[in-house]
């Protein structure tokens, strides 16, 4: 896998939270026969024992549950020594989410049919602003006690904890809430992570606006999953392919900023190259 990743042309790769435990030899030489540096990981990395399929959302920060709570600390602990031991600087972290209703889908599902103006969409959003408002503060505050726990272990490990901005308006952080946790938890250690599709959707479902979240949060900003989106809400696309204006985003773009291109396993070996080279040709290549 490794392998064919550099033959791509890439020196690094991140680790995502499909990775298997048996994977985990081969990785391990790769990286001590430097055929391949890892940039980062992507919470829960490796899977849990008996979890054969990616997921990230598992177990929550959020979630009500103490045991819940204490298997999502555990195995994110674990991610964090797997990165020291691959030499990776970064986990990227899910942080949870409001347990709430899916409105997400349903508001895709309506702008794909044209319904983005209508008063029946205006309403939904007001419902769901309504009702996350209510419930985020218990959700929130156990993100933030979870997020003391586990700060002390990546900063003695050396290792930043990357926040990544969600395409779901029922996870979490909420875009307002993004000042307040840095401001909380202050560590550098702490960094935002910008995920590009996640952002063009919730531009589409007219929440944000792409560029100017990501210029507001640009000063804990430390790298980037890169997509893009073909509208309303099919991420995961080669840059150049989708809707995403990446010119726009590049005045936040910084050299040592990590680039992670998150692809479509669908992608042809073709289309993730013209991609690659959409986004160098308009951020340069660092």
């Amino acid at each position: 896998m490794l392998r064919e990743i550099r033959e791509l042309g890439f020196e690094c790769a991140e680790l995502s939270h499909g990775t298997r435990i048996s994977l985990l030899p081969g990785i391990l030489d790769a990286v001590a026969a430097g055929e391949m540096k890892i940039s980062t990981l992507h919470n829960f990395c490796p899977l849990p024992m008996g979890v054969n399929n990616s997921a990230p959302n598992l177990y929550q920060f959020s979630d009500e549950r103490p045991r819940e709570r204490e298997l999502a600390l555990k195995y994110t602990l674990k991610t964090i020594e797997f990165a020291f031991r691959v030499k990776a600087p970064l986990v990227v972290l899910h942080s949870g989410s409001i347990e709430m209703k899916n409105y997400t889908e349903k508001l895709v599902e309506m702008v794909g049919r044209g319904e983005k103006e209508t008063p029946k969409y205006k309403k939904l959003c007001t419902e769901l602003e309504q009702k996350r408002d209510a419930k985020k503060e218990d959700c929130f505050s156990r993100v933030i006690e979870m997020l003391k726990q586990i700060l002390p272990v990546a900063e003695g490990h050396g290792i930043q904890l990357g926040i990544e901005n969600r395409e779901a308006l029922e996870e979490l952080p909420l875009e307002s809430d993004y000042k307040f946790l840095f401001r909380e938890l202050a560590s550098p250690n702490l960094v935002y992570w910008h995920d590009t599709g996640h952002a063009q959707i919730k531009e589409n479902l007219g929440f944000i606006r792409h560029a100017m979240h990501l210029e507001s949060l640009s000063d804990r900003l430390a790298g980037f999953h890169i997509h893009d989106v073909q509208p309303p809400g099919r991420d995961h696309c080669a840059p150049g392919s989708g809707m995403i204006d990446f010119a726009a985003l590049k005045p936040c773009v910084k050299p040592e900023h990590i680039k992670v291109f998150e692809f479509s396993p669908g992608l042809t070996t073709e289309q993730a190259k013209a991609g690659v080279a959409n986004i160098k040709g308009i951020w340069g290549e660092g």
